[in-house]
């Protein structure tokens, strides 16, 4: 019995029920190049896994040519699998606020259309709240109106292999992008210190 107690011990502090993936909630947020908003994401405390995808639009399991034509009403967007008992949804909007420029109504940064444009994409009511509260603060931050949509859920659509993990995948091409795109020196003239920026940019 003794053995028992013990094993079943060790076997519960393997697991651990505060980090079953079972416990693990979904975020979708759209932030402009879903490449750029994977990184912004990846290395946070408490985030399991990102994807790039799709998420807003009509069309069912769409291409990433279709959605760059502009007209599924898609937006690129990135999934984010968290673990709640680690960093909480008003934490990831923390993450998220700080890694765009939520003034652009026109997309972010070198990417302008329709399907750049941002938007949080909340899952209860809950959500809803914390999302609204946050972008309240931002706005009273930044002294200027927010842009960015806040949208009841919709399907999330994975991206083409390709897409996923772009930057750690393709760095010196992803590095080309971003520095092209000025992402990093716009954000640090919008947030300062604030700014979710990638190191070495």
């Amino acid at each position: 019995m003794k053995k028992l107690a013990i094993a079943l011990l060790a076997l519960c502090l393997w697991v651990g029920p505060a980090h079953s993936a079972d416990n693990y909630k979904t975020a979708v947020f759209a932030g402009g190049c879903f490449w750029s908003m994977e990184s912004a994401f990846d290395d946070v405390k408490g985030v399991v896994a990102t994807k790039a995808g799709f998420s807003g639009g009509t069309v069912k399991d769409p291409s990433y040519e279709q959605v760059s034509m502009g007209n599924t009403g898609h937006r690129e967007a990135v999934q984010v699998t968290y673990d709640p008992s680690v960093i909480s949804y008003a934490g990831l909007l923390d993450v998220y606020w700080h890694s765009i420029d939520p003034t652009d109504d026109r997309g972010q940064f070198c990417d302008k259309g329709s399907e750049y444009r941002s938007a949080v994409f909340y899952g209860s009511d809950e959500e809803k709240k914390l999302v609204e509260s946050s972008k309240e603060k931002v706005a009273k931050e930044l002294g200027k109106p927010v842009a960015t949509d806040v949208i009841s859920a919709m399907p999330f659509y994975p991206a083409e292999d390709y897409h996923q993990q772009y930057h750690k995948k393709n760095p010196v091409a992803y590095g080309m992008y971003r520095r092209g795109c000025g992402r990093d020196n716009s954000l640090r003239d919008i947030w300062g210190d604030k700014a979710n920026t990638m190191a070495g940019f």
